[in-house]
């Protein structure tokens, strides 16, 4: 059997499954997206599919202390519609 691949969420601090977390990343370009494919290049981060975590990570400030810059609304936003869709 294959073992999954173990990341951590930045809103909970908890190990999951990479598959069950959604990846934002920061290109060189310092352009931020959500990575849906899990393939994109550059710096990335995870985050439970939960609401709850991803308040909790805009609050703290995690996202923005990970990638070292500001993170405007737009991004935190666009994280929110992915959530809610499911």
């Amino acid at each position: 059997m294959k073992n999954m691949p173990q990341r951590t969420c930045v809103g909970c601090m908890q190990k999951k499954d990479k598959k069950d977390l959604i990846r934002i990343v920061k290109n060189k370009q310092n352009q931020m997206s959500i990575d849906k494919t899990g393939k994109k290049e550059g710096r990335g981060i995870y985050i439970c599919n939960s609401q709850q975590c991803l308040e909790k990570a805009i609050k703290t400030k995690k996202i923005e202390k990970t990638f070292e810059t500001q993170i405007s609304e737009e991004i935190y936003n666009d994280l929110r519609g992915v959530i809610l869709d499911k």
